[in-house]
């Protein structure tokens, strides 16, 4: 019976750079670079999402539908992080500024791209349409509201909102690191 989502063995036929256990693939999502992109255990990647370039997505990670990931210069996505609808994370942008001609069909040396490798450390959510730019590295426990614009790199257990981000207030780390322990615990359990 065949599902929508892809197999343990049509994933290793994917070419993947590595995959773990209970990996969700949708067979409707698009994979660029598949020899670059490694996917830890318990992730989940819905329909319609993006992967191209450099990817590495640790553990109980969730991407839902819509979403693009434009990896070219390296994003992670470390244990417990999550991206809602419509997420786009970007490694490389144009320069708007007007230094350069601006385009992927432009040769190299007449651009002048914006490029820098983005984190999203464990426990990072972010909601509905949120934009992460190149560079940007958003830290432990942080949250990003729905539609936010994230250009600049975002403090510890912090709730950030707007266009661009802000933070506006605390986030709760006991509770989700007492969640993340009991889990683990649990999960360790079940394996001996």
């Amino acid at each position: 019976m065949q599902t929508s989502f892809y197999s343990d063995q049509e994933l290793s036929e994917l070419g993947l750079k590595s995959f773990g256990k209970n990996v969700r693939l949708s067979r409707k999502a698009s994979i660029y670079n598949p020899d670059q992109i490694e996917i830890g255990n318990n992730v989940r990647i819905d329909d319609f999402c993006i992967l191209s370039g450099r990817i590495r997505l640790g553990n109980y990670i969730h991407i839902a539908a819509y979403s693009g990931l434009f990896g070219s210069e390296g994003i992670t996505m470390e244990d417990y992080s999550g991206l809602s609808s419509r997420v786009s994370i970007y490694t490389v942008s144009e320069d708007y500024l007007g230094n350069g001609l601006t385009n992927p069909t432009i040769p190299a040396a007449y651009r002048h791209p914006i490029k820098g490798p983005v984190t999203l450390e464990k426990h990072v959510i972010l909601g509905v349409g949120a934009v992460v730019l190149p560079g940007v590295t958003i830290s432990i426990g942080t949250a990003i509201g729905a539609l936010a614009l994230v250009s600049s790199n975002c403090e510890p257990w912090k709730i950030y909102v707007g266009i661009p981000a802000k933070a506006k207030r605390e986030r709760r780390s006991d509770i989700i690191l007492a969640y993340q322990s009991r889990l683990e615990a649990e999960t360790q359990d079940q394996n001996h």
